[in-house]
């Protein structure tokens, strides 16, 4: 029988720590009962562990009692790391034994899987590094600065590389669970699931969750001149030759600065400030499609439509269904 290992942090966690370790026993437990219920065997001894006998969680709202300390676990073959706290270089410093701990199974051929900001602990580990990964979005921005040597992807919902599992933001812990136990059982396994958890199946893209606020914690002030002068201009046509102009330097290294303060090209950070716009005015209003696309400068309907699925997933009159009642009636 194979192991998988569910970490209870020490420290810095929150409620989605609590959903996330609750969660990913309950839905691999179910699967385990299934496999067996269908003339298998039981695959996994799953086990919660961590540095405690008993760890709490959230502020000390919660406490999960834990199945074995992580130092009696020698071998392990699937690692689960839920989402941590807000402060997250305290959650690293708090749970160094458990990182070194995650590091040498690793090495010693178990795979890891992390939810939500659980990325955070796995990256500390230096694990990460030259790989793609993703976290929830709102933290992408903290991340890059923290980790500027991984390859974060907030577009998307999951990624499975080398071993090492990540995953979008907040409750979508539960779209990677159903991956994994899809993965490690069978495609029926996950489906059953799926439906009994009524988990949606094969979700990519946190995509349409996105909140686009611009990264603005950066020392650039000419970068940040430029973004509050691009948000300005919502239903105007910025040309970046005369952007760059406007202060007073290059094209090519205006474009450099801007990438390296924003993550974003210039023209991205246009068509992105757009998009977010035109998705509060499909939240908001009963405008129809052309009316918003005006109202955000754009004039071509296949430009625009192109461009909002191109950052959202789905095409705006898909979002305006989804997300507007009174719009669709």
């Amino acid at each position: 029988m194979k192991h998988i290992t569910i970490i209870a942090p020490d420290g810095q966690t929150n409620l989605g720590t609590v959903a996330c370790i609750a969660g990913a026993y309950e839905i691999f437990t179910r699967a385990n009962e299934y496999h067996k219920e269908n003339g298998g065997k039981e695959l996994f001894k799953i086990e919660i562990a961590g540095i405690t006998q008993s760890t709490n969680l959230a502020s000390g709202l919660f406490s999960v009692k834990t199945h074995a300390h992580i130092s009696e676990i020698g071998k392990t073959n699937l690692i689960i790391i839920p989402s941590l706290g807000s402060s997250y270089e305290k959650a690293q410093k708090g749970n160094v034994g458990i990182v070194d701990w995650i590091t040498k199974q690793y090495k010693n051929g178990a795979e890891i899987a992390t939810m939500c900001s659980g990325t955070f602990m796995l990256a500390s580990a230096g694990l990460l590094d030259g790989k793609n990964c993703s976290t929830h979005w709102n933290y992408a921005d903290k991340f890059r600065a923290l980790f500027p040597n991984v390859n974060l992807q907030t577009n998307e919902l999951i990624t499975d590389e080398n071993g090492i599992y990540t995953n979008g933001g907040a409750y979508s812990f539960l779209n990677l669970t159903l991956y994994l136990v899809e993965k490690y059982y069978d495609r029926q396994t996950a489906i059953f699931c799926s439906k009994v958890f009524q988990i949606e199946m094969d979700r990519q893209s946190q995509s349409p969750f996105i909140i686009f606020k611009g990264q603005k914690q950066h020392g650039d002030e000419m970068v940040q001149e430029a973004q509050a002068y691009i948000e300005s201009q919502l239903t105007k046509k910025i040309s970046m030759e005369s952007l760059s102009s406007k202060f007073s330097i290059g094209r090519r290294n205006f474009d450099r600065r801007f990438i390296k303060a924003t993550g974003n090209t210039p023209i991205e950070y246009v068509q992105r400030v757009k998009v977010e716009a035109a998705k509060k005015s499909f939240e908001t209003t009963r405008k129809t499609i052309n009316e918003v696309m005006y109202e955000v400068g754009y004039s071509d309907l296949k430009a625009f439509r192109e461009i909002f699925r191109r950052f959202t997933g789905v095409s705006p009159l898909a979002y305006r269904n989804k997300y507007n009642k009174e719009a669709t009636v």
